[in-house]
């Protein structure tokens, strides 16, 4: 065993002064952050943050994409959900199987993570830790430092090649120790605890059920679509999305093509909509045109949209009452 290990950075706290404490002990420490389509805007804010951790503390990093696959693990958790979508215990399998598999590239001989026990009530908990460090195959391979010493020692401490005695025992769910360590080390470049991936978010995993649902042959661009706009379940096979401001528009605008279907206001002012169907019928394409329109400003009774499917042609529709909350897929929060 060499003195080198991959340390995971989130660009929080507690990864941060994790891997400081490593670099201490005259390791050699390579950085590995891994990003998601699922990150929501503050995680992305804090994959910005992991890169500047990183670089405060004199390490490379790699940055890895969680690819399909995880899309697939989302499907169906063999260890299900923890806060609404989010598979936690996998997830954290998923990725740190990646990690050991990039271990002989790097030529590292062990991982280091800012984990915590019992500061997640899923992924931290004693038997949830060793559960995930037995199925992704690093067992006695994996240093806590913020917690090691709640720990049997790891094969590093063993072999010498950590003290342990300059690693920690701190459990739960308050951050003092790491706040404490901040202030020893200097350190400024992490964000604050909080956040979460999208898959945490209710409103956006009722947006994920129902696509994995009613699209079978969903792409990563649908995932994307989750992010911005109204969505409504048009029909069992139509969802439309409805901008709710000028920059979901241009993000919208942006989708256009195959089975999205690009729906403008003409004779009243009001946002775009993207309808994702294959074969739209008359119906799909009036209730669609309404919906739009009830977001609309100085809509006439007999009111005009574009429908760019291939090609453009003008829509006029009568205008009605309808009840187009009951096909929102989600409320708004």
């Amino acid at each position: 065993m060499n003195k080198k290990a991959i340390s995971l950075i989130s660009g929080g706290l507690d990864s941060a002064v994790a891997t400081k404490m490593i670099i201490d002990q005259g390791i050699e420490v390579v950085g590995l952050h891994f990003t998601s389509i699922f990150a929501s805007k503050r995680d992305k804010e804090r994959g910005h943050r992991a890169f500047k951790t990183a670089k405060e503390l004199g390490i490379e990093i790699i940055s890895k994409t969680k690819g399909d696959e995880y899309i697939e693990i989302i499907k169906n958790p063999r260890y299900g959900y923890g806060k609404n979508m989010n598979p936690c215990i996998d997830c954290r399998i998923y990725m740190l199987n990646l990690t050991r598999e990039m271990m002989p590239e790097i030529g590292a001989s062990f991982v280091v993570t800012g984990e915590v026990l019992g500061q997640r009530p899923m992924s931290q908990r004693r038997p949830m830790i060793e559960l995930i460090e037995k199925r992704s195959e690093l067992t006695g391979l994996i240093v806590r430092p913020l917690s090691a010493k709640l720990f049997p020692p790891s094969i590093p401490e063993q072999e010498g090649i950590l003290d342990r005695e300059k690693l920690l025992g701190h459990a739960g769910r308050g951050r003092q120790v790491q706040y404490e360590l901040v202030e020893k080390y200097h350190l400024k470049e992490f964000d604050m605890p909080g956040g979460g991936c999208l898959l945490t978010d209710p409103i956006f995993s009722m947006k994920l059920k129902d696509l994995m649902a009613t699209d079978p042959a969903y792409t990563t661009k649908d995932i994307e679509l989750l992010s911005m706009g109204r969505h409504f379940r048009v029909s069992p096979s139509a969802k439309l999305v409805v901008g709710r401001n000028e920059r979901e528009n241009e993000q919208l605008v942006s989708f256009a093509g195959g089975p999205y279907i690009r729906i403008e206001p003409v004779s009243f002012r009001g946002p775009v909509g993207i309808l994702k169907a294959y074969t739209p019928d008359e119906g799909t394409l009036l209730m669609s045109a309404r919906i739009l329109a009830r977001y609309g400003k100085d809509v006439s009774s007999n009111p005009t949209v574009d429908i760019h499917e291939g090609t453009t042609r003008s829509f006029s529709f009568e205008m009605c009452e309808i009840d187009s909350d009951a096909l929102l897929i989600q409320q708004e929060a």
